[in-house]
């Protein structure tokens, strides 16, 4: 009976001297771990790509006291996937940012800035550049950390366009009617008309372009023109200028 009573005691034993070994050597890993990570012990293993940069900065609103738009001002950094608040005096840092290239804005729904893209290297550098969006090849470098400046207020309606001269004048239909009026009294003070060879010129082209006989010549319609109206002929003149003589009694 005595025999069978200290196997199951033995049993436990064993099962509780197993449990405490497999404890330590849990230990002992955990401890090796931890010394070989960067920094000497008590240092926790990171990732080739953890460390965490901070990006700094400071927003300014010309013109305007930085304690008016502040409350309602973000910085977000690559979207939102890091977002930031600004400070009374319009400072900013954005923590636990890894390195890589990202976009940094300032959204607020009164005043417009321009962002600006920050490069982070591995070794914590910093250089930032404005973003354009248009010429994405020209690179406009800024000083770090960031001094970003408001463009001006947020538009978020058009105004209505109001009638004006020039839109009428620019209408087609007014510049179809003007602009033959327009020819029609210049042309005459630009071409000299006395000149026969141009003269000759004309009504060679107007002939060209009146092939029908039936039709009114163009040329004598523009010699008209041009020459303000037909003289009276002479003999009306030498009728008009010789009166028959008043016979007497």
């Amino acid at each position: 009976m005595l025999h069978r009573d200290r196997i199951p005691r033995l049993w436990v034993f064993l099962q509780a001297v197993l449990v405490v070994a497999l404890g330590f050597s849990d230990m002992a890993l955990g401890f090796s771990d931890m010394e070989t990570g960067p920094g000497g012990a008590g240092v926790s293993v990171q990732q080739p790509n953890g460390d965490r940069f901070k990006i700094e900065g400071r927003a300014v609103v010309p013109g305007v006291k930085t304690q008016d738009w502040v409350s309602s001002a973000r910085i977000f950094v690559e979207g939102e996937e890091f977002v930031g608040f600004v400070r009374t005096d319009g400072s900013f840092a954005v923590n636990d940012v890894p390195s890589g290239s990202y976009v940094v804005e300032v959204i607020t729904p009164n005043y417009r800035f321009e962002p600006v893209r920050v490069d982070i290297t591995s070794k914590g550098k910093m250089r930032a550049r404005l973003v354009n969006y248009i010429k994405t090849s020209e690179v406009i470098r800024q000083p770090y950390p960031l001094q970003i400046r408001a463009n001006g207020p947020q538009t978020y309606f058009m105004k209505r366009e109001t009638w004006g001269w020039t839109d009428f004048l620019m209408n087609p239909m007014v510049m179809m009617m003007v602009l033959p009026l327009l020819i029609i009294v210049l042309l005459p003070k630009v071409v000299n008309t006395n000149d026969p060879e141009m003269r000759k010129e004309m009504e060679q082209s107007m002939n060209m372009l009146n092939p029908n006989p039936e039709l009114p010549d163009v040329s004598e319609l523009m010699t008209k023109l041009f020459s303000g109206g037909s003289k009276p002929s002479s003999k009306a003149i030498t009728s008009k200028g010789t009166r028959p003589a008043v016979k007497r009694r």
